[in-house]
């Protein structure tokens, strides 16, 4: 395992330094670990999206799953499938690259409190979809605009003071804010 641990670390370096490369211009408006954690937080969407759209299309062939004893609508069914896998990918590029120096707690502890604030996000989400677009009759395209500013900055604020905790001193002043 400790194997394993050493090349994520090896790759979230790499990934670290690209994407401070492009901090600079952003250094008077936001922390380093807030750009980091938009930049990976962004290329997780994007692969999300790309997931989705790939086992929508080229493996459900948009057509609903049958397994015999329940049959699942595709939309629903290529979500189910990218899921765990985007969570995944998002906690791993959080843990190593974005929040890599903290020490609260082991791996899987995080991943059930990452997997805590993404189920989170999904009600808040949901919820605000019910509130503005079937209450107050908003356009759902400005709902979604609206929701995602507020689940960006409620995840940051929760995965950094609660699961990716850091509770010994930074290094230096571009660790953390």
């Amino acid at each position: 395992m400790d194997f394993i641990r050493e090349i994520l670390k090896g790759i979230a370096d790499k990934i670290r330094a690209v994407i401070d490369f492009f901090y600079p211009p952003f250094r008077k408006f936001m922390s380093i670990q807030f750009f980091r954690y938009g930049a990976v937080g962004g290329a997780n969407l994007l692969f999300d999206w790309v997931l989705y759209f790939c086992i929508f299309n080229f493996i459900l062939h948009q057509q609903p799953l049958d397994l015999g004893f329940i049959r699942i609508r595709s939309d629903i069914a290529a979500f189910t499938f990218k899921f765990p896998i985007a969570l995944l990918s998002g906690f791993l590029l959080q843990k190593y690259v974005t929040f890599s120096l903290s020490t609260t707690s082991r791996g899987r502890i995080q991943l059930v409190k990452y997997f805590l604030v993404v189920l989170t996000n999904l009600a808040v989400t949901y919820g605000g979809f019910y509130f503005f677009v079937d209450y107050l009759h908003f356009w759902p395209s400005i709902t979604n605009a609206f929701v995602s500013i507020i689940t960006v900055f409620f995840s940051y604020s929760a995965q950094r003071l609660f699961t990716f905790k850091i509770t010994i001193k930074p290094t230096s002043k571009d660790d953390v804010e």
